[in-house]
Order: C-alpha cells, then structure tokens, then sequence
C-alpha cells in the first residue's frame, strides 16, 4: 500500500462525521389559509359566569321546551303500557301497538310502539312454532 491508500481510509472516517440533515419543518397549512383564531384564557374569577337561559330556545328538531306535552297513561307513554299489558294478556296488545307504529307520528311514543313491534314477532314465532309442534309435522 501507499501512503495515499493510507490518506484515503483517513478521509473515509473523516467523511463519516458530517453533520445529519435537518428535518423537514412541520406543515404551517398554505399560505392563503388565514391563521387560526387566538383562544381567550378562560374566566379565572368565582363564580364563573353563567349562559343566560333564552326562554323558548329550540331543541330537539325545531321543538322549543314549552311544547313536550306529558305522556298519557302515567307519563310513560301508550306504546310501553300495550307491551307491559301483552305479557298479561297473550301478546294481543303488541299486535295493537305494532299497528299504532304504523300509523304514529309522535316520536316520544315510537320506542314503546317498536317494542311492541318486537315483541309481537316473537309472540308469532312462537305460536307458529307450538301450532306446528302440536301437528307432529316434523316428528
């Protein structure tokens, strides 16, 4: 070897010892794009100020609270007691409320009426099932 041979391997180890690249800087959005608005700290004194409470403020779809009515049948509603009364009296009552769905256009009631709806299916099943083992079609 020559002593270049030599210069070359310290060149080498000395090549090694270059500074990283930089990353590249975080995305700061395009330019055009307005910067976002500066945040307010929040109130520090005690109590903190309340929202003032605008009398008829519309909820629920357009609704205001003044026009929930209560409930009829002790305020829960006619769907739920026909499915409460199915169980008492051979699930005639959900068949009633499975109707009632159909034709209903309170929202309020149709969770009672679709629980009707259900349990009325149930209730057809298992006659079809009972009328079908009291057969001896499958035995």
């Amino acid at each position: 070897m020559t002593s270049g041979g030599v210069e070359n391997d310290k060149n080498r180890s000395v090549a090694t010892d270059h500074q990283q690249p930089h990353p590249p800087p975080p995305f700061q959005g395009v330019s055009n794009y307005p910067p976002p608005p500066q945040q307010q700290p929040p109130a520090t004194g005690f109590p903190q100020p309340a929202q003032p409470y605008v009398q008829g403020y519309a909820v629920n779809g357009g609704m205001t609270t003044a026009e929930h009515h209560r409930l009829p049948c002790c305020g829960i509603g006619v769907g739920w007691v026909l499915f409460i009364l199915g169980f008492f009296f051979g699930a005639i009552p959900w068949y009633i409320g499975f109707f009632l769905l159909l034709f209903s256009r309170n929202v309020r009631e149709r969770p009672g009426y679709i629980a009707c709806a259900v349990g009325s299916v149930v209730a057809t099943i298992i006659i079809v099932i009972g009328a079908v083992r009291g057969s001896r079609v499958w035995s």
